[in-house]
Parts: C-alpha cells; structure tokens; sequence
C-alpha cells in the first residue's frame, strides 16, 4: 500500500472487499482518517532521517522488518494464522510490489528531493490505479474520470518542469530521476492493488498486511545486508525507522482497516489528499524545507485530478428541460 494510499505505505481502493463498505456512523471516523493522514505524512520525514544515514534499502528492509514484528503477533492473538497460511504465495509475492519496492524507491528518492515534494507525487497513486483498473479489469473510465488523469498528470509535469522541491545543491538529473523513483513506486503500488484484489480478495486485511511484510523482508534482506552502511548509524536515525515501521507502518495498516469499516471505501480514500499537508508541514517544522508557491499550486492541480480520477468528485450533468 501507498503512503496515502495501503499498500504503506499504496495503494487500496481496489483490495478492498465490498463487505466493508459500512456506512459511517456519527463522525467518530474523522479522527481516524486526520490521525492516518498524519501518519503517513510522517513516513516522508522519518525515510528521509533513515535514509540519509542508512541508505535506500537498508531503510526499506528495517523499515518492513519492524513491521513485519509488530504485526506477527497480533496476527496471532487474533488467530488469523490459518488465512495468511492459506494464500501465503500471493500474499508475500505481492508484498513484494506493494511494500519492498516502492519504499526502496521513495528513500532513493528523498536523497535528492524534499519529502513534501515526495508527498505530492505519491497522491498520484490512485490516478495509475485508475489506469491499472482500467487494463486489468476493464473499468473504462468516464468522461468525468478520464478528465482527471489528464489534469492529474499535467500536475506532475509541472512539477517535473521546476526544481521546487530539489535538495538544495542537488545535481538536477539526480532530482529527476529520484522523481522517476516516486512514479515508479506509485506504478507499484497501482499494479499491487489490482493483483490483490484478484488474488486476495476475502482475505482478512491484517493477514494481507502482515504476509506482505513478510515478503518484502524477505525480498529485501540480502540487498541490504550487502549495502548495509560502515558506520553504524546514530539513534537518531534508528528512532525514525522505529517510528517509520511500527507507527506510519503496521500501526497505520490497522487504521486504515477500520477507517473502511467505519466509514466506507470512499470516504477512506480521502486521506491521500492529507498526506501532502501533514508532509509538507513536517518537512518545513523538522528539515526546514521549503515551501514553494509553485509546489503549492501544482499539489493542487495533482490533488484536483485525484478528485476526479478515482470519482470522488464527479462533473455535474445538463438536465433536460422538464415539463
């Protein structure tokens, strides 16, 4: 799953069994879905802490292994054990897709942009879900929805056009390929989506999450063993990779979880356009980055297209004059 969308962090309205779909009830859920949008807001800041130091995959591999060790055990008190052994293969394949790659890539890509830069270009996700959906399962977009890729996308091209958001002194073709890196992890979280939803569709979501930490532990040991850094890094840096996997990871795996149950798929898919506030505020309080107009005004043309890709927002119909 995305950072604003679950893969964390993805991607999930399209994992998402109908059965969740509850109505919500009063407006306790909105307190879920502020606390998940500063969760994920913070994955930004605590990968770009962690990766500094650590580097790339190291970050990735700690940050799904302590993850992977906060979610095990709830996995086993609440006795979902059987589910997870039961489709294992897709759930740690996909896990793969959905965790290991795109973090790998977002802390690639935080060694040379800022994370409220990172952030915004993660609410493309459900942009390239919509796109997957539509070669996967053929869910054609409508006029309405195939509007907002076109504006979603030219937000990403603006902000490609400018080197807002860049590391200050950061050579130009680094920048752009670390945002290369983010569309790629957001094309990773689109795909992992629509395979889960094909291949794990009814499976318990805490048996899903913890099999696709799992998967992408696995899949990234080794790499990150082999460039783990010469120097051990500083507490700092542990401390943000603590937070980054129990918190922003397998803490926000189970609130987003309730966030469909108490409120619906819908309303739960709203949270990607918090994720940039929070990470644009943190970057700004904690790194000192800046904000640029620029950044601000293209956040709202990706955020707009969001909107109208994924349906939220529809475009009003002409009525026919009525008698």
């Amino acid at each position: 799953m995305s950072e604003g969308e679950c893969s964390a962090e993805g991607k999930p309205s399209t994992t998402i069994p109908a059965a969740l779909s509850a109505r919500p009830s009063g407006k306790a859920w909105l307190v879920d879905l502020v606390l998940l949008g500063a969760l994920w807001g913070a994955s930004f800041l605590f990968m770009r802490i962690g990766a500094a130091e650590f580097g790339a995959l190291p970050t990735a591999a700690v940050r799904v292994g302590i993850a992977m060790l906060f979610l095990l055990p709830l996995l086993l008190m609440r006795g979902q054990w059987s589910s997870l052994r039961q489709y294992w293969k897709p759930a740690l394949g996909i896990g793969v897709l959905n965790s290991g790659l795109p973090f790998a890539l977002f802390c690639f890509a935080l060694l040379s942009i800022n994370s409220g830069l990172a952030a915004v270009l993660n609410a493309t996700v459900p942009m390239f879900g919509a796109l997957v959906a539509w070669g996967f399962f053929g869910e054609r977009p409508d006029r309405s929805r195939s509007l907002g890729l076109v504006i979603g996308f030219a937000g990403v091209a603006m902000l490609a056009g400018r080197s807002a958001g860049f590391h200050s002194g950061a050579d130009e073709t680094a920048a752009r390929w670390a945002m290369a890196a983010c569309l790629a992890a957001c094309i990773c979280y689109a795909f992992s989506a629509s395979l889960t939803r094909k291949y794990l569709t009814g499976v318990p979501p805490l048996a899903t999450a913890a099999g696709s930490q799992i998967g992408a532990t696995l899949a990234l040991a080794l790499p990150a063993l082999w460039l783990w850094p010469a120097q051990m890094p500083s507490l700092k840096a542990w401390l943000a990779l603590v937070a980054l996997g129990v918190a922003c990871t397998g803490v926000a795996y189970i609130l987003f979880f309730r966030l469909i149950e108490r409120a619906g798929p819908a309303r739960a898919l709203t949270v990607t356009f918090l994720v940039p506030v929070f990470a644009l505020f943190y970057g700004a309080i904690f790194l000192g980055e800046d904000i640029t107009q620029w950044m601000l005004v293209c956040a709202v043309v990706i955020v707009c297209g969001v909107a109208l890709s994924t349906g939220i927002v529809k475009l009003g119909r002409r009525q026919g004059a009525t008698a």
